[in-house]
């Protein structure tokens, strides 16, 4: 049976080093034995299990309940991928009508044709978008409602490339505050500054404006008052909602001091 350490389960599955220690640590993934040499070695059996992980993790499970969930014996496995394929598929069809939805109106601009009315806001949740921009506005007000069209009307002038990348960037700024977090790093600590300033300065291109300490500090506060957010970030671990108003937080003030 083949075995991987560490590092080459890292390489093979796109998952951190760092990450699969956390999983080790809080008992998620344990290795299959550790060798003299002190190091971790993983089969097939934890392949697959580190396969259900990512799977749940996907969908946004939280940590602690993906444990839970894996306490179910193997017979459900099955059962479990089902359920996951269905989820998933339900997912690519709506990103193919955001797809087309943007190509259509990329089109459009450049003159090759005019989009229907109703094809405008095919893949959107128009309900769930409007109930965020509602609870913003309450609890922002006015400005809220300036931030939230202004970057409305910036999001429509990019193109498809553009909003990829600025996507992507948002993804990868979230990212690398949850290494620091995995890490152990605390919400204070310096080596979580070059994180949060590629966070705020992708906070200020959604914005179309500049985020200064104060408006950063304050959308911490949002994060932590709203459950789907705190559901979000606790997706990426128990704890991580709270780490990181903390660390915005702490920055903002850092900053203004």
């Amino acid at each position: 049976m083949a075995t991987y350490t560490v590092r080459q389960l890292a390489r093979l599955s796109g998952v951190s080093v760092r990450t699969l220690h956390h999983y080790d640590e809080i008992g998620l993934l344990r290795p299959a034995f550790t060798g003299e040499n002190r190091y971790r070695y993983y089969t097939r059996d934890e392949l697959l299990r580190l396969q259900d992980i990512l799977f749940h993790r996907e969908l946004g499970v939280p940590l602690q309940q993906i444990a839970r969930l894996l306490e179910s014996d193997g017979s459900n496995r099955l059962a479990i991928l089902s359920r996951h394929r269905e989820m998933l598929a339900e997912r690519v069809d709506r990103s193919r009508q955001l797809l087309r939805t943007i190509d259509r109106t990329i089109a459009e601009l450049n003159g090759e044709g005019t989009v229907k009315d109703k094809d405008l806001y095919q893949g959107f949740a128009p309900e769930k978008q409007a109930e965020y921009e509602d609870w913003l506005i309450e609890r922002g007000g006015e400005p809220m409602r300036e931030n939230i069209e202004r970057s409305r009307q910036a999001f429509g002038k990019l193109g498809k490339e553009q909003i990829e990348a600025s996507l992507e960037e948002g993804g990868k700024a979230e990212m690398a505050l949850v290494e620091h977090f995995r890490a152990g790093d605390a919400p204070d600590s310096e080596m979580v500054t070059p994180a949060l300033d590629r966070h705020r300065a992708w906070v200020s291109t959604m914005w179309s404006k500049d985020c200064p300490p104060e408006a950063y500090g304050g959308l911490a506060d949002l994060y932590l008052a709203h459950p789907d957010f705190v559901a979000r970030y606790e997706a990426y671990g128990e704890g991580f909602s709270t780490w990181l108003t903390s660390a915005m937080k702490t920055y903002a003030l850092r900053l203004t001091g």
